[in-house]
């Protein structure tokens, strides 16, 4: 182990925010000692803005939850630990751990219970990457570098502790951790993990929970470099393990999404992590709506049950939330309101709550050669620039041009279906555009009429059912014709 300054490794006090410091003072006040540790230390050394911190402690997480009273919660089972709330930030604060007494694990090798408290010591050789067991007090202004850590952060090294194949074991998540971090700081990748980073190997995170996994592929799609992780992803077997009957290629359409994904991140705007999923599933999803459409199932009924089955089979690797699922149902069943939307509901559609998320969607889909979209996409995104005359003559212009397109459709068929168009009509009405002339036509009920008027001609014009006045009937004589 060696000790360095904390200024000679470019960090000082300053770079800390209050909450992290609020909960390093208060352990110290309250007599064990507290470091941040992992990957803040590690992004302050590159330059990076961290987005979070992390604190260890010798401290137990119900001795912590002595110390900060109502701002401490205890989670975990697995790994025991303390989150403290200081002001709106979390921090998240784990005992020094130290190697099982008894191991507990599964089959596989997967840790399933680890709750010894340790020594700092102990503690390093449970951590997973060299640079990630950098251990910093502030108010000391040091750092504890037990394993060189220091030189893999300058060499740009993602380098395991211990034995790969045994880390990897105890956690299968580990192999997505090394993968998002090489392609999250540029770091080259050890030999000895390359090594026995095998599609064999990956098999492992099949023990994973899905709740787990999906958890963590949120950290890929919201860590600024999707486009770079999502090819790694493939090359090292990753990719069939995290998502269910998805194809083992990049389509065009995923690419576009990844990098206006990773650009919204760069400037700073928020994201949806469920959207990339949406993206990933489309071909999926259209691939069963055919399934069903070819049963003879309404198009409606065919998308709604299609995106159930779709995100049902996905649980079986990644579960998605309740609302995320239906994030994406949402932003799938906008593509058909969006692609032929009636004139006088588009501005109302241009309200709705999903409007911008399957705009967006539909916008990518056109911008990566979809030709299904039909050039929507682009009048979408003039239609929201315009004011409001413009738009009103904008819906009027595709109101004429969806006219057009439909009599081109069928040039010389009338509206009627071609089972109709066999039986002459009586009458030939010259077609008007009004729904209400679409209602069943007179000459259906001319023939009765006749009938009633020939019938009312053999009755006697003093019979009792002509006369206005209630009188007395003999029912036995009253002829009765048919009604209409």
């Amino acid at each position: 182990m060696q000790t360095l300054r904390a200024s000679k490794c470019g960090l000082s006090t300053a770079q800390l925010p209050s909450s992290i410091l609020d909960v390093i003072d208060s352990l110290t006040k309250a007599g064990y000692e507290a470091y941040i540790v992992g990957g803040g230390v590690r992004d302050l050394m590159l330059g990076q803005s961290p987005k979070d911190y992390d604190a260890v402690t010798n401290a137990t997480p119900s001795q912590v939850k002595e110390v900060f009273g109502r701002r401490c919660r205890i989670i975990g089972r697995r790994f025991e630990l303390a989150h403290v709330y200081s002001g709106r930030e979390l921090i998240e604060v784990a005992t020094f751990r130290a190697p099982p007494k008894k191991a507990i694990t599964s089959a596989a090798g997967m840790i399933l219970r680890d709750n010894n408290w340790g020594t700092i010591e102990q503690d390093f050789a449970r951590r997973d990457f060299s640079i990630n067991a950098l251990y910093y007090q502030p108010r000391k202004g040091i750092v504890l570098d037990f394993c060189n850590a220091v030189d893999d952060v300058n060499n740009k090294t993602l380098r395991l502790l211990g034995d790969p194949a045994q880390r990897f074991e105890e956690d299968p998540v580990r192999m997505l951790r090394t993968l998002r971090f090489a392609a999250k700081l540029h770091f080259n990748i050890d030999q000895n993990i390359l090594d026995i980073f095998t599609p064999e190997m990956t098999q492992l995170l099949r023990d994973v929970s899905p709740h787990r996994l999906y958890d963590e592929s949120q950290k890929l799609f919201t860590m600024g470099h999707l486009n770079r992780v999502m090819p790694m992803l493939i090359e090292f077997g990753i990719w069939q393990q995290l998502f269910a009957d998805l194809e083992t290629k990049i389509t065009p359409f995923m690419e576009r999404a990844a990098k206006n994904t990773d650009q919204r991140i760069q400037i700073g705007k928020t994201i949806n992590p469920a959207f990339f999923y949406a993206v990933l599933l489309w071909e999926n999803f259209l691939q069963r709506c055919e399934v069903y459409q070819s049963k003879g199932v309404v198009a409606t009924e065919a998308r709604a049950q299609a995106g159930l089955d779709v995100l049902k089979r996905q649980a079986s690797r990644t579960i998605i939330p309740r609302f995320a699922e239906t994030f994406i149902r949402e932003v799938w069943e906008m593509q058909t309101r969006l692609l032929n939307p009636k004139p006088q509901q588009i501005e109302a559609l241009s309200g709705h709550a999903r409007f911008r998320a399957g705009f967006d969607f539909l916008l990518l889909r056109e911008k990566s050669g979809d030709a299904s979209t039909q050039g929507m996409g682009a009048w979408w995104e003039a239609y929201q620039n315009m004011s409001l005359d413009e738009k009103e003559r904008a819906i009027s212009s595709y109101n004429r041009q969806r006219a057009k397109n439909r009599r081109k459709a069928t040039p010389e068929e009338p509206v009627e279906s071609k089972v109709s168009a066999q039986i002459e009509p009586l009458v030939k009405e010259t077609e008007t555009r009004s729904r209400r002339t679409r209602k069943p036509r007179v000459e259906e009920k001319k023939p009765v009429t006749h009938a009633v008027s020939h019938q009312a001609d053999t009755i006697h014009p003093d019979h009792p059912i002509l006369k206005r006045k209630r009188v007395q009937r003999d029912l036995t004589k009253v002829v009765f014709g048919p009604t209409q």
